[in-house]
């Protein structure tokens, strides 16, 4: 009689969806933490030094590519292949506009500067990107990926036009986050540049310990930009993933965002 009510308190008093929240393996889709490689611009080392490594060991990345970029016009059937195998295609507006005023943004080109566009022309350019890279892949659902970081139509957010039409977002910059200090329309993103094997490797161990998400920002991959992590820091990386894979989810990020739908942890 004692054994059963003590079992009888103990269901009621404890709420057994609090227990799941609190044991590590069952934070991020059974593993301690959740791991997201994002990749800018189409470019094309995407194709040739990134894609294959991460087939390899059954990874699936986000490639945010703006469509009027050459790279990604003039390699179109090869990202349509890439869709295919489950990678996500995620959006990065059509021409990449940003902020112009920023100390270090002389490069952005006059007719696509972020703080002159109306809030109908960054939607209906998010809207078009949509539309392109759906004739691609034929998902409904992607990700977005501001440019350049930047949130602002003028002096006007536009964040309701991202989650009007996406289910998360990634910003640019930041570490690891938990549940709690999620912001799904601005995740935030560790900015790979020159950084080494170890360095990107420490960033996960942190997850793993804090039972973090972390997103990875890449651009050039073994070259193709002027932002750039080595081949041999990014194989490093991925050799790490692949070895812990029984603690560690890799996911695209639209994967995680439905995760995280599906569990109602983020505000």
């Amino acid at each position: 009689m004692k054994t059963r009510v003590c079992i009888f308190l103990f269901m009621t008093v404890v709420n057994p969806l609090s227990l799941l929240c609190y044991q590590p393996n069952f934070l991020w889709n059974g593993k301690q933490c959740a791991v997201v490689l994002t990749y800018d611009d189409g470019l094309v080392v995407h194709l040739t030094n990134v894609i294959p490594l991460l087939d390899s060991v059954g990874f699936k990345g986000t490639f945010y590519i703006p469509p009027s970029f050459p790279d990604f016009q003039r390699h179109v059937e090869e990202w349509k292949r890439v869709a295919a195998t489950g990678h996500e295609l995620g959006n990065h507006t059509l021409f990449h506009p940003c902020n112009s005023s920023l100390p270090g943004r002389e490069w952005v080109p006059m007719e696509y500067r972020l703080e002159c566009y109306s809030m109908k022309r960054i939607s209906d350019e998010i809207e078009l990107a949509n539309f392109i890279l759906t004739t691609l892949d034929g998902k409904k659902s992607r990700t977005f990926a501001y440019t350049c970081g930047d949130r602002m139509v003028g002096t006007v957010s536009y964040h309701e036009v991202i989650e009007y039409n996406f289910p998360a977002a990634r910003g640019v910059g930041g570490n690891g986050v938990t549940y709690a200090e999620i912001d799904k329309y601005n995740i935030p993103s560790v900015v790979v540049n020159g950084q080494s094997g170890d360095e990107l490797i420490a960033h996960v161990e942190n997850a793993l310990q804090n039972n973090h998400l972390v997103v990875f920002l890449f651009h050039g991959v073994g070259g193709g930009h002027a932002y750039n992590c080595s081949l041999d820091a990014h194989r490093a990386l991925i050799s790490y993933l692949n070895q812990r894979k029984n603690v560690i989810w890799v996911a695209p990020l639209v994967e995680v965002a439905e995760f995280l739908k599906q569990k109602v942890l983020v505000r």
